[in-house]
């Protein structure tokens, strides 16, 4: 079996195959493709038994041929470097195979259990906290959130909402009162 290219092929009709394909000819492209890719799958299969990858190492080796056809540099041989692109593309593909096999492997990561953070912020988002927090103002409301779930300064709360700093004390002390109230009208482990 000759794994090489067929005897008698001009190199030169490669060249301007070649030329043609960095022009975006497809018909030299699929000239190109018909001449190579029999002898180029034969001996990526000599390489590799998994017909699935080998027809997927092909197509990226044309895929790669026909984006930099114009960098190919050997004269009229085109054979050697369709060769050398195939051989990376199926070292590519059996790294990535590998990365899978690998992560497949791994055992499935443990759930942890929620932070502090995390339950008090759903206590917040769902619990009574946050049921009390939907009844007062929106303007009350974002003040609290800046001030108390994201921690901002005053001076970064009133920036951040496009208001001045004693509007933002104003609103937090308000927003702290009302807060209060809605709470003692919300009866414990439910909503209203």
């Amino acid at each position: 079996m000759r794994l090489l290219r067929p005897a008698g092929e001009d190199e030169h009709d490669d060249a301007a195959l070649l030329r043609a394909v960095a022009g975006r000819d497809s018909e030299a492209l699929a000239a190109l493709y018909d001449r190579h890719a029999g002898w180029l799958h034969a001996r990526l299969t000599r390489r590799c038994a998994d017909p699935e990858t080998v027809g997927e190492v092909l197509q990226d080796t044309f895929m790669t041929v026909w984006r930099s056809a114009g960098s190919h540099r050997g004269g009229g041989d085109a054979g050697g470097w369709l060769w050398v692109i195939a051989a990376r593309r199926l070292v590519d593909a059996r790294r990535a195979e590998s990365r899978t096999e690998r992560a497949a492997a791994l055992p499935e990561p443990v759930a942890l259990a929620p932070s502090a953070e995390d339950r008090v912020l759903a206590g917040l988002e769902y619990g009574d906290v946050g049921a009390a927090l939907d009844r007062i103002s929106p303007e009350l409301r974002e003040v609290l959130r800046a001030t108390v779930v994201d921690g901002l300064t005053t001076r970064e709360a009133a920036q951040l909402l496009g208001i001045p700093e004693g509007t933002v004390k104003t609103r937090a002390l308000r927003a702290r009162r009302a807060l209060r109230t809605a709470l003692a009208t919300t009866p414990l482990g439910g909503t209203a």
